[in-house]
């Protein structure tokens, strides 16, 4: 069976384990989810499974999308994801996922989109400690400093640290452990915190490091 899910986030909340220990989670809706494509080596050069997640009315949805979910059935979604695994056996358009496929104790990795917080300094965003506050100093206490170098190389590299965009990326939250699962209710319980705002889309799927 295939491991993976489209879901949004709730929200963060706690439950009690059975020595009373409080655990932080985050409450995921998983599901129900559509498969909707799956694709093959020999079609497609790579293994994959996307999904459909999300029902919406269809005058929210292009033709091109109408008829790509017309094809197996399906009613239409607003998500459609892939799930890059070997594991297609078993696996067809049209079926169903629930968050059943998970249980309590099983590790997963969450991916999502981080909140962006919009132009960022060096401090913030990679955490550099600043300059001296003494001798003088009036306006390079948050400054990155020096960036380049001299005549060798004589340039700055690709990828150095400053002040830019920061959030508003791809996250993966891996390896954290399934606190509960709800199938009845399409609710998943995880450890800790994941990627992204209230509301946001993310995929879960099995850890790829068990």
């Amino acid at each position: 069976m295939l491991k993976g899910l489209i879901g949004r986030k709730i929200g963060m909340t706690q439950i009690f384990d059975e020595s009373g220990r409080a655990i932080p989670v985050t409450l995921l809706e998983a599901g129900p989810c559509f498969v909707s494509q799956v694709k093959t080596p020999e079609t497609d050069g790579y293994s994959a499974v996307q999904l459909a997640f999300g029902a919406v009315k269809p005058k929210r949805l292009s033709k091109a999308e109408l008829g790509h979910l017309k094809v197996n059935n399906l009613p239409p979604v607003r998500v459609l994801r892939e799930i890059r695994t070997k594991k297609i056996e078993g696996v067809k358009p049209g079926d169903e996922l629930t968050a059943a496929v998970f249980e309590a104790g099983d590790y997963v990795d969450v991916i999502g989109t981080s909140k962006g917080k919009g132009f960022a300094g060096v401090m913030k965003r990679h955490g550099f400690g600043g300059g001296l506050k003494t001798h003088g100093q009036s306006d390079r206490w948050r400054a990155p400093g020096s960036s380049g170098q001299g005549t060798t190389p004589g340039r700055v590299f690709k990828g150095k640290k400053f002040p830019g965009q920061m959030g508003n990326v791809r996250v993966t939250s891996s390896h954290i452990r399934v606190a509960m699962v709800d199938a009845e209710r399409n609710l998943i319980a995880v450890q800790g915190s994941v990627p992204g705002a209230k509301g946001d889309t993310v995929i879960i799927r099995a850890a790829a490091k068990q």
